[in-house]
């Protein structure tokens, strides 16, 4: 494959045309990058962004400054020069995953088009925003004004965010499937039994309609005696780990429980609630009475059958 020429703006730099190339540099790691606004230049380069006043993806032009912009999605949001670049690119970069491709659209490429657009009045000027971090890349008027160098740095920064984005929005997607097994291998639908940590809230909310606990060790890694996620092990956990059974909340955003731990467990801890649950490993139940915790699978499964009564 011929190296690629990317060309961008120079000058002062944003989010969109940082991301651009960032996305595009991941995916084709050989190419030369280019910035400027000679117009020669522009017309041999194999893509443009963010300048040129043209978008064609069959001619890997990805500008949105022309007159009338380059379009918008359904719900209304204007493509800057990243979402024009992930609209053609997504699905290469993420493998062929479209769900992934359509969750990082949401969760950052239209925010940060929505902001360079103007879509979000004043979301840039107040607080940190990762759009303002990215302008905080360009030199300063008390700053030699290199503003390639600065370039540079922004990509590497925005590299790093968007394969994080990447990662954890994959986990995500990874544990909705793992929570949705354990759903349906269920013994009582009424307790979900997760064999690691896992965020479990949207698919249990989804597809747990009878769900009022789950069950989960506090150890965000697995321990060697916990074969699968729907299988917990039956021994005991390292010193360092408890069980936990948390309340399923009436709806995804809701502090209010389908139903709370039993009154008089709130805010006992060790002693006084193994006396009161007759769970001889019982540890703490929070005061809120949405969690608890006990030492080993077996006592968080007993506090579980408790609560259900």
């Amino acid at each position: 494959m011929m190296k690629k020429t990317i060309v961008t703006h120079g000058g002062k730099f944003h989010a969109d045309d940082v991301f651009s190339v960032a996305a595009l540099t991941h995916l084709f790691p050989d190419a030369n990058v280019i910035r400027t606004r000679d117009a020669e230049l522009i017309a041999d380069a194999d893509i443009v962004v963010d300048v040129g006043q043209e978008y064609d993806s069959e001619t890997g032009r990805f500008d949105h400054h022309q007159r009338n912009g380059a379009g918008a999605r359904d719900n209304g949001i204007p493509y800057s020069s990243f979402g024009l670049v992930w609209r053609h690119y997504g699905l290469d970069i993420c493998q062929g995953n479209q769900q992934l491709v359509d969750m990082l659209d949401t969760d950052l490429v239209s925010v940060i088009d929505a902001i360079d657009c103007g879509h979000v009045a004043g979301e840039d000027e107040h607080g940190v925003s990762l759009s303002r971090t990215i302008g905080l890349f360009n030199p300063t008027w008390q700053e030699a004004d290199d503003f390639d160098a600065c370039f540079k740095q922004a990509v590497e920064f925005a590299t790093h965010i968007l394969m994080r984005f990447m990662a954890t929005t994959q986990a995500k997607l990874n544990a909705y499937q793992q929570v949705v097994q354990a759903i349906e291998q269920a013994e009582d639908p009424r307790i979900i039994v997760l064999g690691q940590y896992l965020p479990w809230k949207q698919a249990v909310h989804d597809h747990g309609e009878q769900a009022l606990y789950v069950v989960y060790p506090s150890s965000a890694q697995p321990s060697p005696t916990q074969p699968s996620p729907t299988q917990p092990s039956s021994t005991q956990p390292s010193s360092t780990q408890q069980w936990m059974i948390q309340a399923v909340s009436v709806t995804l955003d809701s502090f209010a429980n389908k139903q709370s731990l039993p009154a008089t467990w709130a805010g006992l801890a060790d002693g006084e609630l193994q006396q009161v649950t007759g769970v001889s490993d019982a540890r703490f139940c929070h005061n809120g009475r949405f969690i608890a915790g006990a030492a080993s699978f077996a006592g968080a499964m007993s506090l579980a059958g408790l609560a259900t009564k």
